[in-house]
């Protein structure tokens, strides 16, 4: 039987423990500051965020990890720690589509940390308008889920927008549904964003039926109204319920459980490679025979994999469209850096929209 360590010693170590670690801490601070001090005197004035490096860093505390914390635990706690020095550098501004409350305000700060300002912004339209115009630095738009597809009006902003992806983010989504009443025979109707109204059709109509479903701007917009109406309720995140102080009926109603959203970084930045990147472009061929094909032979010659394509109407003809591609790899990297090369020469529009590290759920 092994010894039992008394309390008040374990409690000593941990005051103690937690002395070094706020004294290490602090000195990590200062440090940050002191890199601020001298990017500015080589003359940097922009963004001191830089995603690839922080990607870097996060990757080595996952390797080094020892346990008993888990790689998550310790990978956000890490991931706080460097937003808050951040902060001291130079505050980021982020817009996100709001209100307060959404997936998209929570891809954020799973992205920079708390110590972000985070602006809600109404549309998405008005996040890319935004970060156009200078008045935050960086933006966070949902771009695709894995159940219903990618988030159209994203890729649409592409076309005519000089921004660059700065990086992603993939959230598991769990929508519960919520309201002021107790009951689920109390509910006359039902608002949530459109997405995840399709990602519960299965569980409205086995457990709703003939219960009227309404589209809104968002989940948190859905929360705000339910808070407001009765008999109304929302589906929407356990933070909307929070923040609107409702009762959840009924937690994790979405069919797939493995339902992820994937959010992407909008702003000017253009990260350096980590070895663990992806690239996204848009493409764009004219109406003509073998298009798919002259667009994907440079990729299958140089050894590179697609993680997404997606065609949308070109807007410029009658049925022409424009291709928007994920590929592994960096720009920057050699066999990457060949294959758009060869791909410039078989295409009328090639536009990368940035390369940047990969997510981690």
């Amino acid at each position: 039987m092994t010894d039992i360590i008394p309390l008040s010693q374990l409690r000593e170590k941990i005051d103690q423990l937690d002395e070094q670690i706020l004294t290490l801490i602090n000195q990590r601070a200062q440090c940050a500051m002191e890199v601020a001090k001298t990017k500015l005197a080589q003359g940097e004035t922009g963004s001191f965020y830089r995603p690839d490096r922080e990607a870097l860093v996060l990757r080595r505390i996952e390797q080094l990890n020892p346990g008993p914390l888990s790689n998550d635990t310790a990978k956000y706690f890490f991931r706080e720690i460097m937003s808050a020095c951040l902060a001291l550098e130079k505050p980021l501004e982020v817009a996100y589509l709001g209100p307060e409350g959404t997936f998209t305000q929570q891809a954020t700060f799973k992205h920079f940390g708390h110590a972000v300002k985070d602006i809600p912004v109404a549309t998405i339209g008005e996040i890319f308008n935004a970060v156009e115009n200078g008045h935050y630095q960086f933006g966070v738009v949902p771009v695709e889920n894995s159940t219903e597809g990618v988030i159209a009006h994203t890729l649409d902003r592409f076309m005519g927008s000089s921004l660059k992806i700065c990086g992603e983010v993939e959230i598991r989504v769990h929508h519960n549904l919520m309201g002021k009443m107790e009951k689920l025979a109390q509910i006359t109707e039902v608002y949530s964003h459109q997405q995840s109204l399709a990602q519960c059709r299965q569980w409205l109509s086995a457990n709703l039926p003939g219960v009227p479903c309404t589209a809104v701007s968002s989940n948190a917009e859905a929360a705000r109204l339910a808070s407001l109406e009765p008999g109304k309720a929302a589906i929407a995140s356990s933070v909307a319920a929070e923040i609107y102080q409702l009762n959840i009926l009924e937690k994790n109603i979405e069919d797939d459980c493995n339902n992820t959203t994937r959010f992407i970084i909008i702003g000017t930045l253009q990260p350096d490679s980590t070895g663990y990147d992806k690239t996204s472009i848009l493409v764009s061929t004219g109406n003509q025979s073998g298009a798919l094909y002259k667009i994907l032979r440079p990729f299958a010659e140089h050894g590179i994999s697609l993680s997404h394509i997606e065609s949308r109407p070109s807007r410029q003809g009658l049925w022409e469209y424009v291709f928007f591609m994920d590929i592994n790899g960096h720009q920057q990297d050699d066999s990457v850096k060949k294959a758009l090369a060869q791909l410039r020469d078989n295409v009328q529009v090639l536009k990368i929209l940035g390369s940047y590290p990969k997510a981690a759920i």
